[in-house]
């Protein structure tokens, strides 16, 4: 699996030791990491309007003194984040019950402790191909947005009897406007949503 360009691994563990561990096997399978020493580091940072705009998933530890990262994992989940940056607990023997749970919810996965670098890795680049999908969904989901925001009331009349399927002859006949005003309108609705044909229409527009 080849790296995703720019991508980051968020580690969030109490202890510096499992920190220092990780980022040098990130390093070493050429993945770039931040580092956070507490739960309550890394919702200072959501809390400031850090919004994710690179690939990017978290390497959470379950259990950690103030805010736990079964809270973070729930405040992820609230503020819509955790399909972008997607969720690996870090557990020990006991917690194993929770973080399925968790899975269940919406986390991305859980690994124990002591854990397997390999397998480890593995589900990283993994999360992190599934955060850089998202995001690309999101991209292209503003830039529909704005294609949609570019036309006129008119040309939205006409871009909807479009993709129905409806000859220019009907369309024209429902609007009570000339055949070549219609065609004039759907040129330009073809070239503002980046299309040539109306089944191509038909396709974007399900997902505006």
């Amino acid at each position: 699996m080849q790296p995703i360009q720019d991508a980051i691994v968020y580690l969030i563990d109490d202890d510096a030791s499992v920190r220092e561990a990780l980022a040098w096997l990130l390093r070493s399978r050429r993945l770039t990491s931040d580092s956070f020493a507490s739960a309550d580091q890394f919702l200072a940072m959501l809390e400031r309007g850090f919004v994710p705009t690179q690939p990017c998933c978290l390497l959470l530890d379950v259990r950690m003194p103030g805010t736990s990262g079964l809270a973070l994992f729930e405040q992820l989940a609230e503020r819509g984040l955790v399909e972008v940056m997607p969720v690996i607990f870090l557990t020990g023997h006991a917690d194993v019950p929770t973080a399925v749970d968790m899975v269940k919810r919406g986390a991305f996965d859980f690994c124990e402790k002591p854990f397997s670098d390999n397998a480890l890795v593995d589900r990283i680049e993994q999360a992190l191909q599934r955060s850089d999908a998202v995001l690309a969904q999101q991209k292209a989901r503003r830039r529909l947005q704005e294609r949609l925001a570019e036309l006129t009331q008119r040309e939205r009349d006409v871009m909807a009897l479009v993709a129905k399927g409806l000859p220019n002859k009907l369309i024209a006949d429902q609007l009570e406007i000339s055949v070549r005003t219609v065609e004039v309108h759907r040129a330009r609705v073809f070239d503002k949503m980046e299309v040539k044909s109306a089944v191509e229409l038909a396709n974007v527009l399900r997902d505006a």
